[in-house]
């Protein structure tokens, strides 16, 4: 992050390199198949926000995104169906929300770590056209069978009401979580889902 301020031409160089990698082989897909979605996984939260300014990302990341997606776009076979752009960050992704949807027209969103202060019930009513991915707190998953109870049914009901919502852990599943939590868990979601 320091390179930010002391090397900017050399982040401006590797974001030149990725642009260069990544739209040189998603062509190459593209010659056969029309994307659905672009998939960046950013991480650019921690557990208080975005790890650098957003001047720093209107400056180094979105001039790069942005002509990604020009050029994605221009590609696409069937020109007629809309490419989604979702960005998968951990931390306190709620505070880069807006940026990205402005620079680069974000659709999706994840994992949403609980961890970090984010509360999807929270986040999907301030943004409701955001599909929301994620959420399910990794900790809770390891408790017993009441604490995921009362988990899934605090956020399943409202998600499920407001929908554009994809419940799953808020990073990996860790080792400590038991194959019956995980099972009970799943089986929740199938009944407060509908």
């Amino acid at each position: 992050l320091y390179m930010v301020y002391d090397s900017p031409d050399l982040i401006h160089d590797c974001m030149k390199t990725w642009l260069e990698l990544a739209d040189a082989v998603i062509a190459e897909h593209q010659k056969h198949v029309t994307l659905d979605e672009l998939y960046l996984a950013e991480d650019i939260c921690y557990n208080h926000g975005s790890l650098c300014s957003p001047d720093a990302m209107k400056e180094f990341l979105f001039p790069y995104y942005q002509q990604l997606l020009t050029n994605v776009k221009s590609r696409q076979i069937d020109r007629t169906r809309k490419l989604y752009v979702q960005v998968d960050t951990d931390g306190r992704a709620d505070p880069v929300i807006p940026l990205y949807a402005e620079a680069i027209g974000l659709d999706a969103m994840s994992p949403f770590e609980v961890a970090s202060g984010c509360d999807v019930v929270e986040i999907g009513a301030k943004y409701p056209e955001l599909a929301i991915f994620g959420g399910i707190d990794k900790r809770v998953l390891a408790q017993d069978l009441p604490a995921i109870n009362r988990m899934v049914e605090r956020i399943l009901p409202t998600m499920h009401h407001r929908g554009g919502y994809i419940p799953h852990c808020d990073h990996s599943v860790p080792e400590e979580v038991s194959l019956q939590n995980y099972l009970h868990y799943r089986k929740r979601c199938v009944e407060l889902g509908g």
